[in-house]
């Protein structure tokens, strides 16, 4: 697998303050008025926006964020290092560990506050007092985070969560201190004015709540903790004057010779220089068995060595390497929205104001009704505190974020909500043939001389014609004149004929490697030619003709092995109700061999690359289609695609075009892609259902006093909590 592209590249940015999905709409909306923003995406889970912009500099977005109430900073760029782990590790375990620390503070003064509250009433003035004494600190110094962001939000002309409990704990508080001030010297009207322990007990549940969020989604970023773990800390660089140096990864630089040690891992992406060695590739392939590596060999940045030892020069590091950009990939997909979002966010942006004005109108009808301002104060903090746009931010991105990172774990690389949603969608699958279907490594298994110049002759001539292509094919008749040590001039002039063959001058004569259908359009086989390509092409084989336009020299037969997961691959394609097309250039003799290896019963032969989106489109008509390929002819069909399936082994524009990238070359994990969206978007729909019940429900069970402020905190927490553990509940997808 190549570098994968990652151009134009958005702006990403750390944003602090965000307490509900309704501080999400405002920060999106404000950046989206800055001239030059294409599009924002900010995700309420891990806190990071995403902007795609024309050229912006970022600290015209940050002020942007500013303005709407919270603060920002630039995301720094992706670091696969095992160091960028634990430093990512370590930032979770302090936001917890500071959560917990408030809680445990706020709960030592306020569970006093509660049981005195409950079981002494009426009670003395002193004892009325001490309860001021210990719900006051609780309310507004550890309550402080609640004051301090709704006075922020106040300020830019915005509401959030957290006004929601600072004006229901606030009034509590402020109606109590009115209670015993008013009713100083009657100790029983003074108790029954006093709701101390629904603010202090108020914010004891929020910070359990927040805090129990803190842990839960400090598990959700285990994939890309995961993925950097895999790289070194350092690595051995060789000086220019032969001695060894031990240097942190971040300090290497592309032209670097490395020495790579028995059970070391490779430090970057670079090329063996000397030595040889078998390395570990299961990371990227998924294959058990070592891959052996020597002179001019590819390695991996993040693979492990076994026994060998060699030197390899540094060519792609730091962000470049391809670890850093699967990383890259990993965190693009869970910082992006499932298009289900945008209603979310809608409902979102005015979730606040309605409960303030639904939490007014709940004290005055009570008021009206009841005439008691106590009861009406209870019941409107309940419909404040109960409300929770905080279940709404979390349904979608936190499944989002669990289930992209469990794909990252299995291979799979999604690039975007988008892409995981249309794969639920997904009714027809067409599948190339060459490097998808097949190992894409074939092999020349005949070559056939027709007339009176000799075989090696003929075998240079067409290694020659073929050495400026990277073609599969192409490459297997090279390795077969190598493998006789035949040499072959140099060509002239070289093309490539789309879906047909190639042509090229050789020593001034133009020279011919084209299929049978489109040697056709030069000169006529004779019949027993004819005979000799049918009989080929019907044992699976794909068959070239070497001609100089005018006359054919020798008939060439490459055989591609199909991969041992196919068969397994197409049987599970069709347990979920899929339906599988095969899609090849080869003839149709050829192409209903291999699709029968495997069990395909449809199959799309002859169709040339530029006639693979329109193979796409026709099969558009009976619902939504996944196209799967690896190579540049793929591209088009895989953009007309519903969705694009790249398998990782293909080309770079493969994978850019592409929505969902398998890194290893194992079909299974299509379908496996497939049923793993599936899975996330009922995780989605589940959190979507339960938080909006959840509002839906309590809301008018609280204005209907059926439920105390305190309990009302608690439920409101709890809804948090469930969305974020029912998402991690896709940690356990195999």
């Amino acid at each position: 697998m190549s570098k994968i592209p990652t151009a134009p590249e958005p702006m990403e940015i750390d944003i602090q303050g965000m307490t509900c999905a309704s501080c999400v709409a405002r920060v999106e909306r404000f950046v989206k008025k800055v001239e030059g923003v294409d599009e924002v995406a900010v995700n309420f889970a891990n806190h990071v926006g995403t902007i795609h912009h024309q050229g912006l500099a970022p600290e015209t977005v940050i002020k942007a964020v500013e303005a709407a109430g919270f603060q920002a900073k630039l995301r720094q760029p992706v670091r696969a290092t095992s160091d960028a782990q634990e430093s990512d590790h370590k930032e979770h375990e302090v936001n917890a560990h500071n959560a917990r620390r408030e809680l445990m503070g706020a709960a030592a003064l306020a569970i006093p506050v509660i049981l005195i509250s409950m079981i002494w009433h009426p009670r003395p003035e002193w004892v009325n007092g001490l309860l001021l004494l210990l719900s006051t600190p609780v309310i507004f110094y550890f309550g402080r985070q609640f004051y301090r962001n709704t006075w922020r939000a106040a300020r830019h002309g915005s509401t959030t969560m957290d006004t929601l409990i600072a004006v229901g704990t606030g009034a509590a508080w402020i109606y109590s201190v009115y209670g015993l001030l008013a009713y100083r010297g009657h100790s029983h009207a003074q108790s029954e004015h006093i709701y101390f322990e629904v603010g202090a007990g108020i914010v004891v549940l929020v910070l359990l709540g927040r805090y129990f969020e803190a842990r839960a989604k400090s598990r959700m970023s285990g994939a890309i903790e995961m993925l950097m773990g895999l790289a070194p800390k350092t690595a051995t660089v060789l000086r220019p004057d032969g001695t060894e140096a031990v240097v942190p990864l971040d300090q290497i630089v592309a032209g670097d010779i490395l020495r790579l040690k028995p059970g070391e891992k490779v430090a970057v992406d670079g090329t063996v220089l000397s030595g040889s060695t078998y390395i570990d590739e299961s990371m990227l392939t998924g294959e058990p068995q070592p891959v052996e590596k020597s002179e001019g060999a590819h390695v991996t940045a993040g693979t492990v060595n076994q026994t060998g030892s060699l030197t390899y020069r540094a060519e792609r590091v730091g962000a470049e390497t391809m670890l850093a950009q699967i990383v890259r990939m990993v965190e693009r997909a869970q910082g992006s929205k499932a298009p289900m979002q945008r209603m979310v966010d809608r409902v979102s942006g005015v979730f606040v104001p309605v409960v303030m004005v639904l939490a007014l109108l709940t004290a005055a009808f009570t008021f009206w009704q009841m005439r008691s301002l106590d009861v009406a104060l209870m019941r409107a903090v309940a419909v404040l505190v109960i409300a929770c746009p905080c279940a709404l931010g979390l349904a979608t991105p936190t499944a989002l974020m669990v289930g992209t990172g469990r794909g990252a774990e299995l291979g799979i690389l999604v690039k975007d909500g988008e892409a995981l949603e249309r794969a639920a969608a997904i009714r027809t699958v067409l599948l190339d043939k060459t490097g998808t279907i097949t190992q894409g490594k074939p092999s020349l298994t005949d070559f056939v001389v027709w007339g009176t110049r000799p075989r090696a002759e003929l075998l240079a001539l067409a290694a020659a014609v073929e050495s400026p292509s990277e073609h599969p094919i192409a490459q297997s008749v090279i390795q077969a004149a190598q493998a006789e040590n035949l040499a072959w001039p140099e060509v002239e002039d070289f093309e490539s004929l789309r879906g047909q063959g190639v042509r090229a001058r050789v020593q001034g004569q133009e020279w011919y490697l084209t299929s049978p259908e489109a040697t056709a359009q030069f000169l006529a086989l004779g019949s027993d030619q004819v005979d000799k390509v049918h009989a080929t092409q019907a044992e699976g084989k794909t068959v070239f003709v070497l001609h100089d336009g005018h006359l054919a020299h020798a008939m060439i037969a490459v055989a591609d092995t199909v991969s041992e997961t196919s068969a397994e691959a197409i049987r599970l394609i069709r347990a979920q109700g899929l339906r599988p097309v095969m899609v090849t250039g080869d003839n149709r003799l050829t192409a209903r061999v291999i699709a029968d290896q495997v069990g395909i019963d449809e199959v799309e032969a002859e169709v040339r690359p530029e006639g693979k989106a329109q193979i796409v489109q026709k099969h558009q008509s009976n619902g939504a289609v996944a196209m799967v390929g690896d190579g540049i002819n793929d591209a088009p069909a895989l953009a007309q695609a519903d969705l694009g399936f790249a398998m990782g082994h293909g080309t770079d524009i493969a994978m850019e075009t592409a929505g969902i990238t398998i890194l290893r070359s194992d079909l299974r994990l299509v379908p496996l892609a497939v049923r793993l969206s599936q899975s996330t978007l009922r995780t989605i729909r589940g959190n979507l259902f339960w938080a909006f019940v959840y509002n839906t429900v309590m809301i008018p069970l609280a204005a209907l006093g059926m439920l105390s402020p305190m309990l009302a905190a608690g439920a409101m927490g709890l809804s948090s909590v469930s969305v974020v553990l029912n998402s991690l509940r896709l940690k356990r997808f195999a």
